[in-house]
């Protein structure tokens, strides 16, 4: 049992926002209370939450953890522990591992290795076989074998007409289809935005309508067929004009747009002090573009914030910038990004912040996550808003991030996940 006292419980579900003292018993919030008497449970772990927000566990649906197939960059255990150190209480990986996550024994095989976990590991099935882009995959047996959700993420899937037979079917199973949206016809050299920057360093880099063509599409497409769909870590001002649009004409709530907090803290300069650990897919754009996703995620056009998380090992960023992988790592940062650039610049407020993180994430994906009230799991994250964090390492195996010995505003310091405290002070 735990008891969490004087804590400022911020719950968007609810729309809770007060002083507040939380018992957790047998993995679940028990009782919220103004006053909880300590000494009615003797054997209770007191945690003195004085000065700290108690929010729901962050949820991503969009994580990297290289298992199976690229455990040198991170696997399932490195990964659950930079996770708890975010505030991550849940999160949803992606398909392109290798294997592919494409068979019930592939996701089997993530599943026995999560079970070992105390955060909560979900895994997302490819939409195509091998993410080929040419078959479909088993969805039904897929879903029945704990797939939330299907993505091929890494791969666009340019056949339109399999991207409709997998909207269709993904509509049938209620189950959301989730899309990097690159067009690779409008891609030069990938991970660098095609502009001055780029040019400068004498690269053909990527034009946004590599994004813009591929996000009108599957907009059309999942209006048709009445699919839910997520696209993936928007980055051009014009792509989020297509989504708030699309959104008016959406009465079912069918259009999902997930924003990074690399897309709205950093602009293609990055690129010239940070090189390839600035180097991502879709790549940083202008900040017009940045503030276009801040003004996205203002308005609600944009739902979530989810981190793209993609680990790779030194040697491979040290390469070339043009031969360099595209990925830098978010569990860690993610938090304190989202203080620094929307809520203390007053673009979003602490409650929408939480929102876009935990509580928007788990409503879109089904998950009994993003929520604190009695009988809901206990998955909480305890920060600081006045406290900083300075980032010398990470708990992750690898640490491809322009953040590496930045300080930023901001401090997670308890995660608690499923009852279990997983990060502490």
């Amino acid at each position: 049992m735990i008891i969490i006292r004087n804590a400022h419980l911020l719950s968007p579900d609810t729309g809770t926002d007060r002083i507040a003292d939380i018992r957790i018993s047998d993995g679940k919030v028990a009782e919220i209370s103004k006053r909880i008497q300590p000494e009615q449970f003797p054997d209770a772990t007191i945690i003195d939450a004085s000065g700290l927000y108690a929010a729901p566990g962050f949820v991503d649906v969009h994580t990297h953890f290289r298992d199976p197939g690229f455990t040198e960059k991170e696997d399932i255990h490195t990964g659950a522990q930079a996770a708890a150190a975010g505030g991550y209480t849940t999160i949803v990986c992606m398909a392109n591992t290798s294997p592919a996550v494409d068979s019930p024994e592939t996701l089997s095989y993530v599943y026995e290795k999560a079970s070992k976990e105390k955060i909560h590991i979900l895994q997302d099935a490819a939409v195509t076989v091998g993410r080929a882009g040419k078959e479909l995959v088993d969805m039904k047996a897929l879903m029945d074998a704990g797939a939330p959700a299907f993505t091929d993420d890494g791969t666009p899937i340019m056949d339109e007409a399999l991207v409709k037979r997998a909207m269709e079917k993904a509509a049938e199973l209620n189950t959301v289809l989730s899309f990097h949206e690159e067009d690779p016809a409008y891609i030069g050299v990938a991970g660098y935005n095609a502009g001055a920057v780029a040019e400068s360093l004498g690269i053909k880099g990527a034009d946004r309508k590599a994004e813009t063509v591929m996000v009108e599409r599957d907009i059309k497409l999942a209006l048709e067929t009445g699919c839910a769909i997520d696209i993936q870590h928007i980055s051009a001002a014009e792509t989020v004009e297509l989504i708030r649009k699309a959104k008016k004409n959406d009465p079912r709530g069918l259009i999902h747009a997930e924003a990074t907090p690399n897309h709205f803290s950093m602009t293609e300069e990055a690129v010239r002090e940070y090189g390839t650990l600035a180097k991502i897919n879709p790549p940083l754009r202008t900040e017009d573009d940045r503030q276009a996703i801040i003004q996205g995620l203002k308005d609600g056009t944009i739902d979530l914030i989810a981190t793209d998380h993609a680990p790779h090992t030194a040697p491979e960023k040290e390469k070339p910038l043009t031969e360099a992988p595209s990925g830098i790592i978010g569990l860690e940062t993610a938090f304190s990004l989202g203080l620094e650039n929307l809520v203390l610049p007053g673009h979003l407020s602490l409650m929408d912040l939480i929102r876009r993180m935990s509580t928007s994430p788990a409503e879109l994906y089904h998950l009994d996550a993003g929520k604190i009230k009695v009988g809901s799991p206990a998955d909480i994250v305890l920060f600081s808003t006045e406290r900083s964090t300075t980032y010398n390492h990470f708990e992750s195996r690898s640490s491809n991030s322009p953040y590496l010995g930045k300080t930023l505003p901001g401090s997670i310091e308890y995660t608690i996940a499923g009852g279990h405290i997983v990060k502490r002070p």
